[in-house]
């Protein structure tokens, strides 16, 4: 895909049910459009989906003026926005990150003031909560997509990460991502 091709982001939640994403597709591929990227998930029995749409422009005009009467339809809250893909000012190399502690507020917090006092971004972010073998205590786990820039130091990084970790008492793993 070329830098200045436009695309639509939707974001969008309802109560979740069978042929909810077939018929939100449906609609996409009625229109002309492809789906580039997307996440789905059921969150406490709703419906979340984050989508990139790519389409001539006719085709992503279609799609959006149809995006209300689809919405309304299937039960779904529909936000949708046109963008355009962007380079990063400087390389960035792909990093994961994983916690797992015992569940408390504002781990997912304390994780990103960390990494944006530092100024990496971060890309991806899925949580859980989950009873601890034998004893059932509850845990949360964490899983990070960062893009760290490639002038920082990754040994530094890694040992300020892994030595906040344990003051804070979460077990941690840092890993670039390997392909």
């Amino acid at each position: 895909m070329s830098n200045d091709t436009e695309s639509l982001v939707i974001t969008a939640s309802g109560e979740d049910k069978i042929g909810l994403v077939e018929g939100f597709t449906r609609r996409i591929s009625e229109s002309g459009c492809n789906i580039e990227e997307s996440r789905m998930a059921v969150l406490g029995g709703r419906f979340a989906l984050l989508m990139r749409i790519t389409g001539s422009w006719d085709a992503l005009a279609k799609l959006e003026a149809r995006l209300a009467a689809t919405g309304e339809e299937l039960g779904l809250s529909l936000i949708q926005q046109r963008t355009r893909l962007t380079r990063a000012d400087k390389p960035l190399i792909p990093y994961t990150v994983e916690v797992a502690a015992l569940d408390q507020p504002g781990i997912v917090n304390s994780l990103a003031n960390f990494f944006a006092k530092l100024h990496i971004n971060i890309e991806a972010l899925e949580t859980e909560t989950y009873p601890a073998p034998h004893t059932g205590a509850p845990m949360f786990a964490v899983h990070m997509t960062l893009g760290i820039p490639a002038d920082a130091h990754i040994a530094t990084l890694r040992g300020d990460f892994l030595d906040y970790c344990d003051d804070q008492n979460l077990d941690a793993t840092f890993e670039p991502i390997r392909m």
